[in-house]
């Protein structure tokens, strides 16, 4: 009996008996469904997970300056200037694994609204490009500043809800001014609550200013480890030498350098820096190759040797990450051994109908025999309706669980997310338990003695 003849009395055989057929097929469609649902639930929570991180920073890479050291002490990180605006713009322009870039200059110093003043967590200067690194583009009003604010070193600012909160008693500020150090600053913009981080600070207390605002007209140093409110606003009409404190007198405060002395020591030129590199990698799986690039790229833009030591360095959220991902996968591990009992309950379910079935047609095995049936067919024939059985349960299964992950998106708004790879695996293993559950019952019907089976009553 070739394949077809035996998949045709096979189906014949399942036709007897409809209501038994389905109900043999229910722990199979309850398994596979259990199955696919749990696995998408799984992928729904993971890609939930990996949102919210990506929200606080998950993609995010800090670049920060390296150590300066001085007569034997080590400053620490970020005490080095040797980031630049112009290395913000060659990591956007030649690393393809970074979506986006901002330089950032920060400040410590207080935000002064009438009779009220405030000193948030986070003063940043940098780019509107900051937004879309933190998954922020939502703002609850207002707007953003722009490139051209940046370039023209405007005097506005957006703010979060702590510093609506603290400095306003809550009332829109927009369209409102405030002082930094005694420079009026005009808020355009409000952020969307974002809450705490993964480590516990608040991101909503923040500022956010054009960071050629904060670098020139605000702070014009790095930020240091004081409150920047205590230090005196530069005055542009300071008296800085002799020739202003007295016009008259022809002399100057230390004697100025010959063309020999300033060819030999020659000044060191002073450049703009900046105190962070904020950057987004394309995707998680990018972020070591979003490392390498800005590492190699940085070295050739610093001039730095082979021997020399990296002069910054890249912080990232891998191990957080990592984490959080790890307790994510052993919980959908879980669901799916879960679900995977119900699968082997169903295939012994099976097991135990197909005993019945040899049972009750040991006298149909015996004739078939008698006419010529060999024992392969016997065992063919039984164990491709065990194998039909367990694929229309895995049918039905996917079906039953496709729509359980629809409605508990619909109804209960839980995050899932369809898994091919979910259905591939339920068609296989109910192929699989299908041949291994099926295989004694076939095996026994084969074994039966043509004599002794047309006996059976």
């Amino acid at each position: 009996m070739n394949w077809y003849g035996t998949l045709k009395t096979a189906l014949n055989a399942l036709r007897r008996n409809v209501m038994r057929t389905l109900l043999t097929t229910l722990g199979i469609v309850i398994g596979v469904a259990a199955v696919i649902t749990m696995t998408e639930i799984g992928n729904g929570a993971s890609i939930a997970i990996q949102r919210t991180m990506a929200s606080m920073g998950a993609n995010t890479l800090v670049i920060i300056p390296g150590a300066a050291n001085t007569g034997g002490i080590n400053f620490g990180f970020g005490s080095m200037m040797t980031l630049t605006p112009q290395d913000a713009d060659a990591i956007s322009r030649e690393c393809p694994s970074v979506r986006n870039v901002a330089p950032i200059v920060r400040a410590r110093t207080q935000l002064v609204f009438g009779n009220r003043n405030y000193v948030p967590t986070y003063l940043y200067g940098t780019t509107p490009s900051f937004l879309d690194i933190r998954e922020w583009t939502d703002l609850d009003s207002g707007e953003m500043f722009t490139d051209h604010d940046v370039r023209n070193a405007n005097k506005i600012c957006i703010v979060g809800q702590t510093i609506v909160r603290q400095l306003f008693g809550g009332e829109s500020p927009v369209g409102k001014e405030i002082r930094i150090r005694n420079v009026a600053f005009k808020v355009i913009g409000v952020l969307r609550s974002k809450g705490a981080n993964m480590m516990g600070m608040d991101q909503d207390d923040i500022l956010l200013a054009p960071w050629t605002t904060i670098k020139y007209r605000v702070v014009a140093t790095s930020l240091s480890a004081s409150n920047q409110s205590n230090t005196n606003t530069a005055n542009t009409n300071d008296v800085t030498s002799l020739s202003q404190l007295y016009p008259n007198l022809q002399q100057n405060l230390y004697p100025a350098a010959s063309a020999t002395e300033q060819a030999d020591t020659p000044k060191p030129i002073r450049f703009t820096n900046v105190d962070q590199i904020l950057t987004a990698a394309r995707s998680a799986v990018q972020i070591p190759s979003a490392i390498h690039e800005m590492t190699m790229l940085l070295r050739e833009n610093h001039h730095l040797p082979p021997s020399d030591p990296d002069d910054f360095i890249i912080r990232d959220m891998t191990e957080i990450t990592k984490s959080m991902t790890s307790t994510t996968e052993m919980i959908t591990k879980l669901l799916l051994c879960v679900a995977m009992i119900s699968l082997v309950v169903g295939g012994i379910g099976i097991m135990n109908i197909m005993l019945v079935s040899v049972t009750e047609r040991t006298r149909e095995i015996g004739l078939r025999m008698a006419v010529g049936a060999e024992p392969g067919d016997i065992l063919r024939q039984f164990l491709t309706e065990a194998v039909v059985l367990c694929l229309i349960g895995g049918t039905m299964g996917i079906i039953l669980g496709r729509g359980a992950s629809y409605v508990i998106t619909t109804v209960l708004h839980w995050p899932t997310a369809a898994s091919i790879s979910a259905i591939v695996v339920s068609v296989v293993v109910s192929a699989s338990v299908g041949v291994i559950f099926g295989f004694y019952p076939a095996w026994k019907a084969s074994r039966l003695d043509p004599i002794d089976a047309l006996r059976y009553e």
